[in-house]
């Protein structure tokens, strides 16, 4: 990408499902043309799905679907990891596991295509990406928690965790809203431009999750081979970014083609969220594993992740 092009949304909305842009005077959740999603409204395959009456779309049922499926095997997780009572960062972790839920319920309503009034999807987009700012914040503080700067569990460290996210999930939802709805004018589509250029959601919503990514991932490479010395552990947290990868390979590359060989009826999105799904359950074996009881006690001085 060259770098005129950053901060510019036009080319991912018109060959991506992306909720962002839902925000964008091109889509038709914004012209009030339609509840198709895909690149309908900016020049690409436009993600048709299921006809409904009164000439509405059920967008995106696959991925609906698998938002629900993504739901269930979540709530799965909180209650396992609720029963590992001793384990280092129990309640931190559990809070990044609520943030993908929240992610993933609004995701049915902005990616899904659920047929909606305008200003209810704008509504649910808005809480939608600052669920995903905020919940990738807690997964990159995760993994500074392992390393016990402060204890775990306790009121400060679970505080401090909830406020900043809440901090992220306000601010970027506050940029969106202002987006969609133009209160303070900063973001009109005039001063967009025809290539939807929004350096402040391009910023949070497109780098700052891969750098919490990164970081997370960095942290606990650290934790697992310098702290534990173990590598198995490793295996899962490679899958988990790998499985990570490929759903966005889905998303960024693939989509327009799936599109386009299905006549609208699905694109990436549905592999998207299915290949994050499992990226999510890969990193909470990654935490199980790493919080098991037959670690080898540490020697005096050294930390402990058991």
């Amino acid at each position: 990408m060259g770098s005129t092009q950053f901060g510019n949304f036009h080319n991912f909305c018109r060959h991506s499902t992306l909720p962002i842009c839902n925000l964008f005077s091109e889509s038709p959740t914004q012209s009030g043309t339609g509840s198709q999603l895909g690149g309908y409204g900016f020049g690409g395959c436009g993600l048709t799905g299921i006809t409904l009456s009164h000439d509405r779309n059920l967008s995106n049922l696959g991925s609906i679907l698998l938002c629900g499926l993504a739901i269930l095997v979540t709530t799965v997780l909180l209650w396992r990891a609720d029963r590992k009572q001793a384990a280092v960062g129990r309640r931190e972790f559990q809070l990044f596991l609520v943030g993908y839920i929240i992610v993933e319920i609004c995701e049915i309503f902005t990616v899904g295509g659920f047929p909606l009034e305008r200003k209810v999807r704008l509504g649910f987009t808005a809480v939608h990406l600052g669920s995903i700012v905020a919940t990738l914040w807690v997964l990159l503080l995760n993994g500074v928690v392992g390393f016990q700067i402060l204890d775990d569990g306790t009121p400060i460290s679970l505080g401090l965790i909830l406020l900043s996210g809440i901090a992220f999930f306000v601010g970027t939802g506050y940029i969106a809203l202002d987006t969609a709805f133009s209160y303070t004018h900063t973001f009109v589509p005039s001063l967009l431009g025809p290539d939807n250029r929004n350096i402040a959601l391009y910023v949070l919503y497109q780098l700052w999750p891969l750098i919490c990514l990164a970081g997370f991932f960095l942290l606990e490479t650290v934790l697992v081979l310098r702290v534990l010395g173990e590598k198995k552990p490793m295996l899962y947290l490679v899958a988990a970014a790998l499985l990570f990868a490929i759903g966005q390979i889905f998303q960024y590359v693939i989509s327009t083609h799936i599109c386009r060989g299905t006549n609208g009826k699905i694109d990436g999105a549905l592999f998207e969220t299915l290949f994050t799904l499992l990226s999510v359950v890969m990193i909470w074996v990654f935490w199980s594993s790493i919080t098991e009881d037959d670690w080898p006690m540490p020697t005096s001085g050294e930390s402990t992740y058991t």
